[in-house]
């Protein structure tokens, strides 16, 4: 029997092919890339690679299924062109690239990827041919001719007038004294050079690009018979220093270093690990206003928020970025780094100043701006960069800037600018307090807040929170923004200014004079108690002219039957606090009746079984309030009576008819 079972597995996998039966190892992302150019190509015969290149450039890429489509590189525009894939040649007469490269020894190679200068100063060492010829197994990471075109007058001729130990060193860092191929080459990896055992510091990211040192990669893995050959785009020299070494030597950091060292990063910056530093100069720190840079100096937390912010998680050198990619820095923040052309950008800005300082423990990039985070930012730093500057204005006006810029643990709810529209409220001892409801007494955040919480004001007033499915509300105002978590205090913003609660369901009734009939009502049908105690009810509102909108038989006869006012009134009355800012599309509310209520929201007006709502959320401590100009008759009702919203004469008449298929 086990042998039968074992009969069927192989043909079965024998029917699924060779990859049922022997399944490789995952690919590198630039096997990936070199795969999908492959692809690109293959129109155009065996073994051809479609390759974006660089307007006005001689830079080429692999390209991969998002750059196909953008056609784009750094945002400059890119030409596709098809050339013959790494390891492979024309053959005259024939369509693609279908012939292997012959193999030849190192040497010999690299005058096939494009290294002829390599092989130049190869020549020039007494024993490095001899080397390269021979046997053995070796990598060499040779750089193109353009790349030593492009070295420093001062740093060739230095090379090039001691070729025995200058020259000859500099070539044997860019050897590792065995075979490495690309899927070996691993994030973030050290390979041991062929001068003094130094380190190679290997990056390989996710878009299918490597660097070496730093260096990219141009044609990988191109096979010797004693190794193999990567062309890169820079001549590498040795690295020596740690981060934090090079903060110290580097006088544009005067200040930086004064920074970390207070903070107590150096231990960070001096340590194991592959970072990259986004350092600030003494020039970005002397932007910042004296008082705002003097705070964050003299706050040990607020220091180290924000020296974490400049540092990335992985090191990540300029050739790398080819697009906008999203990296976490230490802080927990994330940093969009992107690029433009020639320039890299921080956050969409190119405050980049100098790129690729190479370090043992990473990489630095010095910027021009510092990045200040929001935990080091007070409540008026955040308002600055939002959309709520008429309200922190109003705060300020109002004496309550104290609250904002101090290192009280508060939670500002901050309209948007688009409240105050038709003009801000007059400063008085009213908006004074008002503005003191906006500020809740301890610093929180949207995350945790809970459907029944409440909320402590500056003001004394205790506020509730509502959760909806797609919206989250504190009292009649909801969260409109992602909210900013400062130092010490959190920005909510807020779709508009909030009103606490002033009193029951039945006490905003009664101070209303346009509700005295509704009130009357309530009270003859014996419903002011429930109204009156701990709830949380929605009350659809009828005015006076609602119900004088009735036909006076209809109304006397309604109010003189007790139980079936009731019945009418407990319609009104839904068993849940439900928000204009809560509703969407349509909530099917229930109600004191048993019966739902439609309940919906479009254009900024609020309809309750379709019929509008006048005038929505005046809260009350145990329920909120909505104003109709209509009378709303439960399912099985034939009449429903209302007044139009227009209407500045006298109440009209409205009939509608309800079958009974629209019965629920």
């Amino acid at each position: 029997m086990a042998l039968l079972v074992r009969l069927l597995a192989l043909a079965l996998a024998l029917a699924l092919g060779p990859a049922a039966t022997l399944a490789g190892p995952a690919k590198s992302p630039y096997q990936l890339v070199l795969q999908h150019s492959q692809l690109r190509g293959r129109q155009h015969g065996p073994n051809v690679c479609a390759v974006q290149k660089l307007i006005g450039t001689n830079k080429k890429y692999f390209t991969n299924c998002k750059q196909w489509y953008q056609r784009k590189i750094c945002g400059k525009s890119t030409v596709i062109s098809y050339e013959c894939c790494p390891g492979y040649e024309k053959v005259p007469g024939e369509k693609g690239c279908p012939a292997a490269l012959p193999l030849s020894n190192l040497y010999e190679t690299l005058g096939v990827v494009g290294s002829t200068t390599t092989q130049l100063y190869t020549d020039r060492t007494e024993k490095l041919r001899p080397e390269m010829e021979g046997p053995g197994s070796f990598t060499i990471f040779a750089p193109s001719n353009e790349a030593w075109a492009s070295l420093p007058a001062e740093v060739l001729d230095s090379l090039v007038s001691n070729v025995n130990i200058e020259l000859l060193n500099a070539l044997r860092y860019h050897m590792v004294d065995r075979r490495v191929l690309t899927d070996e080459l691993k994030h973030g990896m050290a390979l041991t050079s062929m001068y003094q055992n130094s380190n190679i510091q290997i990056h390989h990211y996710p878009n299918g690009i490597i660097t070496v040192n730093c260096a990219r990669l141009l044609k990988a893995d191109h096979h010797a018979t004693n190794g193999v050959v990567h062309l890169i785009d820079k001549v590498i020299s040795t690295i020596t220093n740690n981060i934090q070494q090079i903060i110290e030597i580097e006088d544009t950091f005067e200040t930086l270093r004064a920074a970390v060292a207070a903070s107590g990063l150096n231990t960070v910056l001096e340590g194991d690990g592959q970072f990259t530093l986004l350092a600030p100069t003494n020039e970005a720190f002397e932007k910042i206003p004296a008082e705002t840079l003097n705070r964050i100096l003299g706050d040990p937390e607020a220091l180290r928020d924000l020296l974490n912010n400049h540092i990335l998680k992985s090191a990540m050198c300029a050739e790398a970025i080819i697009a906008g990619v999203s990296m976490e820095t230490l802080g927990g923040t994330t940093l969009e780094v992107g690029c433009s052309g020639d320039m890299l950008t921080i956050n969409g800005k190119a405050i980049i100043s100098n790129k690729d300082i190479l370090a043992t423990n990473g990489v630095i990039h010095f910027i021009d701006e510092l990045l200040i985070p929001d935990s080091a930012k007070t409540l008026f730093e955040l308002a600055a960069e939002s959309d709520v500057s008429t309200a922190v204005d109003l705060f300020r006006q109002a004496g309550l800037g104290t609250h904002l810029s101090g290192n009280e643990r508060v939670t500002l709810l901050a309209p948007l600018n688009s409240v105050f529209k038709d003009g801000t409220p007059r400063l008085d001892a009213q908006t004074r307090s008002l503005l003191l409801n906006h500020i809740v007494k301890d610093q929180v955040a949207s995350k945790y807040l809970y459907h029944g919480q409440t909320l402590d004001t500056l003001g004394g007033k205790k506020l509730r929170v509502f959760v909806y499915r797609n919206s989250l509300c504190i009292e009649n105002s909801c969260i409109a923004a992602h909210d900013k978590r400062g130092r010490y205090g959190s920005l909510f913003t807020m779709d508009r200014m909030l009103t606490p609660p002033m009193g029951t369901v039945m006490d905003i009734l009664k101070g209303d004079s346009r509700f005295s009939m509704l009130v009357a009502a309530i009270q003859s049908a014996g419903l002011t108690e429930t109204l009156n105690r701990e709830g949380v009810y929605t009350v659809f509102a009828p005015t006076n002219e609602a119900f004088q909108a009735m036909p006076p038989e209809e109304l006397n006869k309604l109010l003189g039957n007790a139980k079936e006012l009731a019945n009418i009134l407990k319609y009104h009355v839904g068993d849940e606090i439900l928000v204009s800012g809560g509703i969407g599309a349509l909530v099917r509310l229930k109600s004191l009746q048993g019966d739902k209520l439609e309940v919906s929201s479009k254009n900024n007006v609020v309809n309750v079984n379709k019929e509008p709502v006048a005038e929505a959320d005046i809260m009350a401590t145990n329920g909120v309030v909505h104003v109709i100009t209509t009378i709303l008759q439960p399912p099985g009702k034939s009449l429903t009576y209302s007044i139009a919203a227009d209407s500045a004469a006298a109440p009209s008449l409205h009939v509608t008819e309800e079958k009974c298929s629209k019965q629920r």
